[in-house]
């Protein structure tokens, strides 16, 4: 529903009027009252809409004259992106000039540079160049940047795909679908949307490359299997299935778990052959999970456990669950000892009704969900993402407990959703959600896993309240921070590259010496990670801009396949692939990536990261690391995020 009046309406159409009739000499102040007016409309599609119907008069009204938008031909679709982010003005005559085509695209008029078909062209390249304006996505940097220019860009591509075929940018949809999947999120909805709109698009000229990856990706949603394409819903493949004979069923159980281990995503009518097989035919679960030697002896050990929850959480509403299911047991979690009497726990546990409200969903209990959305933390820790929230720490955690202390993570979940509290000490003294207010996300956006919906707010206020006890300690307060929040086997160790105080980088050298001295193979002895490590990046955009801070952990060491050392490292702001500038690109799949993993090499990642742990009882030969290397990395560090930092005179020794 719109929420322009009819009165904004008629004020620009009568502010287009008196442009539209003004003399040359007068366009350029009634232009400026024409864009102020504009610049409501676009609030919403109704106004783009309205917009739209004067698009074939924007040029003789004088709206483009001695702009860079005057001359349509000489229009770049690479730099629209840039521009719709850009203030005042400039994104709003960007948005007119879109629709503008639009209109000669569609033969509303002739325009004596631009044909109609190199409109239409303009426009699909426009579209390719910015998927992520038509599908928005989550990432950090969207996270950091959104604002009414974003919101405003989304709206106009929206418009522009309800206007034109989306066939030529199929291509484009298609090769971000396949990057999303990879990444194996838990949460899947922009990738079905994106599924489902690829699907629309496809017309006789898409290529059979094309039309058999989406095939791939529309039957991994839609039925990837003999009796689920028969059917039109849950009860036409209910009752379908309970005729079949064993070898039918065989092949359904083979054929789902094929689409599932081979996209990432589950189909609904998966849940009801597994609710179906789980009491009928329970030889068959191991094959619909696609279980290996170790997820089966799993199962063998926990099936009462495995059946309750696939009985009380798998459903179509919670299918995706399926898959954290079959990782979950294959990863062997239910060996550990605390994991099995804290999901049954969960399974029983008596909600808070608020908490209840919180994981509503069609046609499952509030129990159902938390426990699907347990199996999937559990089964995918790297699959967890923060959303739209300024709570990377928080998911961290999620992710780091989930891999190393499911245990933990379960009582606080337990505790979470029965009591709507929890409780962490720091140095002593207990901090509990309940008597803190604020945090970086009081206003949680819900676009979130269900157990992430449980915790995030409450780790999130405590958190915030943990740094807000540090700030005079004279050190970067994650020091303290991270091995309280997380767990003990944080390390003592901890290094920042700047000054609290003071914001300046006084010791850049040192700092990169004693991450190459604790963590590359090479200088440290040969020595691996034990567990994940929380550090702390500089995150920046396409340009080497520095947008912000963020939180992640390193998850491995190693050299890849073709020799080179990488770090691996979970990313929870739900796109691991992102492009930082200076042309370091994190990789996400080729390089010995693990699922839901990122990789950079070695000292790529470094100089991009700000603080780091360590165990300094094992430090290196700090002094072994050559000199090259370290001005190397400096560079890059310079020329991006530390432009926005004042660098002291670096010393000529360092001392460990």
């Amino acid at each position: 529903m719109s929420n322009l009046t009819a009165k904004t309406f008629d004020d620009f159409s009568k502010a287009f009027d008196t442009l539209e009739n003004a003399k040359s000499f007068a366009k350029t102040l009634h232009r400026n009252e024409v864009l102020q007016l504009a610049r409501r409309m676009m609030q919403d599609k109704k106004g783009i809409e309205h917009l739209y119907g004067f698009a074939d008069q924007f040029e003789e009204a004088g709206l483009f004259t001695d702009t860079p938008w005057e001359q349509p031909s000489k229009l770049q679709p690479i730099l629209v992106a840039g521009t719709l982010k850009a203030t005042g003005n400039t994104a709003l005559l960007e948005v007119l000039s879109e629709l503008r085509m639009l209109a000669i695209a569609k033969g509303r008029y002739e325009n004596s540079q631009v044909t109609s078909k190199d409109a239409s062209y303009f426009l699909n390249e426009v579209m390719a160049h910015n998927i992520n304006l038509l599908f928005p996505d989550t990432s950090e940097s969207s996270r950091i940047e959104a604002g009414p220019e974003t919101e405003r860009a989304n709206i106009l591509f929206q418009f522009l795909a309800d206007h034109l075929s989306l066939n030529a940018i199929l291509h484009s949809l298609l090769s971000e679908i396949d990057r999303l999947a990879l990444q194996r999120p838990i949460m899947v909805n922009r990738i079905t949307k994106m599924i489902l709109t690829a699907k629309e698009a496809v017309t006789k000229t898409t290529t059979k490359a094309d039309r058999e990856k989406l095939k791939k990706y529309e039957t991994a949603i839609s039925g990837p299997t003999p009796i689920s394409k028969k059917v039109l819903n849950s009860v036409g493949y209910e009752n379908l299935i309970k005729t079949a004979g064993q070898n039918e069923l065989y092949r359904e159980a083979e054929l789902f778990s094929e689409s599932m281990t081979k996209t990432g995503l589950v189909c609904p009518y998966h849940a009801d052959f597994l609710r179906y097989i789980n009491k009928a035919k329970p030889e068959l679960v191991g094959t619909a999970l696609c279980l290996s030697d170790k997820g089966k002896a799993n199962f063998e050990e926990h099936v009462a456990l495995i059946q309750k929850m696939i009985d009380i959480a798998v459903f179509p509403a919670t299918c995706q669950s399926i898959y954290g299911l079959s990782l979950l047991l294959n990863r062997g979690v239910l060996s550990s000892l605390p994991v099995a009497p804290g999901l049954r726990r969960l399974i029983d546990l008596d909600i808070h009704p608020e908490v209840g409200k919180t994981l509503e969903s069609q046609g499952v209990t509030p129990n159902g969900v938390m426990v699907a959305g347990t199996i999937s933390v559990l089964g995918q820790p790297l699959g967890i993402g923060q959303g739209m929230n300024p709570t990377c720490q928080s998911a961290r955690g999620i992710s780091l407990w989930a891999q190393h202390a499911p245990g933990k993570l379960l009582e606080l979940i337990a505790k979470a959703a029965r009591d709507r509290e929890i409780e962490m000490p720091l140095e002593g003294s207990a901090i509990n959600s309940k008597s803190l207010a604020g945090g970086l996300a009081p206003d949680l956006n819900k676009e979130l896993d269900p157990i992430s919906l449980i915790l995030v707010p409450h780790l999130d206020r405590i958190y915030d309240e943990m740094m807000k006890r540090m700030v005079f300690r004279g050190e970067d307060g994650h020091k303290w921070v991270n091995p309280a929040i997380y767990g003990r086997w944080v390390s003592d160790g901890f290094t920042a590259v700047t000054d609290p105080y003071t914001s300046v980088i006084s010791d850049y050298e040192g700092f990169v010496r004693r991450f190459y001295a604790t963590h590359h193979p090479d200088y440290n002895g040969g020595h691996e990670l034990i567990y994940p490590n929380p550090v702390g990046i500089f995150i920046t955009n396409v340009h080497a801009n520095l947008l912000g801070l963020h939180a992640i952990s390193i998850q491995r060491i190693k050299a890849d396949p073709s020799g080179v050392m990488r770090v691996y490292f979970y990313n929870p702001n739900n796109d691991g692939g992102q492009n930082w500038g200076q042309n370091i690109i994190c990789s996400i799949f080729g390089n010995g990536e693990e699922e839901g993993e990122s990789s950079l090499p070695f000292h790529e990642f470094v100089s991009r990261m700000y603080a780091f742990h360590y165990d300094p009882f094992e430090i290196g030969e700090t002094q072994a690391v050559n000199d090259d290397v370290i001005k190397k990395i400096e560079t890059l560090a310079r020329d991006s995020w530390g432009k926005n930092y004042v660098w002291a005179a670096q010393p000529g020794a360092n001392m460990y």
